[in-house]
C-alpha cells in the first residue's frame, strides 16, 4: 500500500474522530462530577485533606501531552455504545481510576489499541510473512480483536491488585481507627488521622470519604458509595455495621472493636489458607523444574556407558 494513500487514510480519519467526539460530545453529568472538578482543581486533596498545600508546579509533559491525549482517548471513547458505559464507570471505579482514566478516555484507548494491533496484525502477515491481502487482512482482524479486549485484561488486574491492598491494609487501619475512637475522637478525625499516618490505596478511599462529606454528602451515603466502589464484602459489612450504629445511636468504637477482631481473624485465616495452597502450588514447579535437572545431574554421565553397554 503507498504511503500517501495510508496518510490520507490516517488524515481523514483523524479528522472524523474529532467531528464526531465534537457531535456528540456530552457534558459530565455523574454524580461525582463535583467531586472530580474539586479533585482536580485541588491536586492532593485525596492525601492531604485537611492541609492544602500550594499547587506546585508541574511539567510540560503534564500541562500538555497528557492532556492531549486524554482530550484522544476521550474524542475516539464518544464511538461507543451507551449500553456498557455504567458497568465500564463502576469498573473504572472499583480499579481507583488508574492515570485519572474515565469512561471515554478508556474507550478510546480501547479502540486505539485495536487500531495499532490490527495495523501491526495487517503487516506481520502481508509484510514480514509475505502472505496475501487476504490473509493479511485476517491477521489484521484477529490482533484487532486482541487489541480492543486487551485494556479489559489490563483493567482486571488493577481491580484484583487494588483489592488485594485493600485488604491487606485494612486490619491495622481498623485497629488505629478503634485506638482514636476510644480517646474520644470522632469518625471523621479517626479517618482524618489514619489518611494523615498512612499513605496506601485505603488512605486515599477515607481521603475521598472525607472530601465528599466535606462537599456536603451524608455520612451515611459516603460510606455506602466507598463500599459500591471497592466491592469487598470485608468493607461492606464494615461500612453496614458503621451506618447501623449511627442510626441507633450505639457505642461507635465497640462496633469497631467487634469489626477489628473479625477483621484480624479473616486475616489469619486466610494466612493459614495460603499455607496450606504452599505445598500444592509447589508441586509443579518440582516436578517440571526440579527434577529433570537432578536426574540429569545424578542420571548424566551413567548415560554414555548405558548407550555403549546396549550397544554393543
Amino acid at each position: 500500500m503507498p504511503f500517501d494513500i495510508v496518510l490520507g487514510f490516517s488524515v481523514g480519519l483523524s479528522v472524523m474522530l474529532f467531528w464526531l467526539g465534537r457531535r456528540y460530545s456530552r457534558p459530565d453529568t455523574h454524580v461525582d462530577g463535583q467531586l472530580e472538578r474539586y479533585l482536580e482543581e485541588e491536586p492532593g486533596a485525596l492525601l492531604q485533606y485537611g492541609t492544602l498545600n500550594a499547587l506546585t508546579r508541574v511539567s510540560f509533559f503534564e500541562r500538555v501531552i497528557v492532556p492531549l491525549w486524554r482530550g484522544v482517548l476521550g474524542r475516539a471513547g464518544s464511538l461507543a455504545p451507551q449500553r456498557n458505559v455504567d458497568i465500564l464507570a463502576k469498573r473504572l471505579e472499583t480499579a481507583g481510576r488508574p492515570y485519572g482514566l474515565n469512561v471515554l478516555n478508556f474507550l478510546g484507548m480501547k479502540f486505539i489499541a485495536a487500531a495499532l494491533f490490527a495495523f501491526s496484525g495487517f503487516l506481520l502477515g502481508a509484510v514480514l510473512l509475505r502472505q496475501t491481502l487476504g490473509a493479511g487482512a485476517l491477521f489484521g482482524l484477529a490482533f484487532g480483536f486482541i487489541g480492543f479486549y486487551a485494556p479489559n485484561f489490563w483493567l482486571s488486574m488493577r481491580i484484583r491488585e487494588r483489592k488485594r491492598n485493600i485488604i491487606r491494609a485494612l486490619p491495622d487501619a481498623l485497629d488505629m481507627i478503634v485506638v482514636c475512637a476510644e480517646a474520644g475522637q470522632s469518625f471523621d478525625q479517626a479517618l482524618k488521622r489514619v489518611s494523615a499516618y498512612w499513605h496506601n490505596t485505603l488512605t486515599e478511599e477515607f481521603s475521598r470519604i472525607l472530601a465528599e462529606i466535606a462537599l456536603g454528602r451524608a455520612r451515611r451515603e459516603a460510606l455506602n458509595g466507598a463500599a459500591e466502589r471497592i466491592q469487598l464484602p470485608e468493607l461492606s459489612s464494615l461500612t453496614t455495621a458503621i451506618v447501623q450504629a449511627e442510626q441507633l445511636g450505639v457505642s461507635i468504637g465497640k462496633v469497631l472493636r467487634v469489626q477489628a477482631d473479625m477483621l484480624r481473624t479473616t486475616r489469619r485465616q486466610r494466612a493459614e489458607e495460603l499455607a496450606r495452597q504452599a505445598a500444592i502450588k509447589l508441586l509443579f514447579p518440582l516436578v517440571f523444574l526440579i527434577f529433570p535437572a537432578m536426574f540429569a545431574v545424578l542420571l548424566g554421565p551413567a548415560i554414555p556407558l548405558i548407550l555403549q553397554t546396549f550397544g554393543q
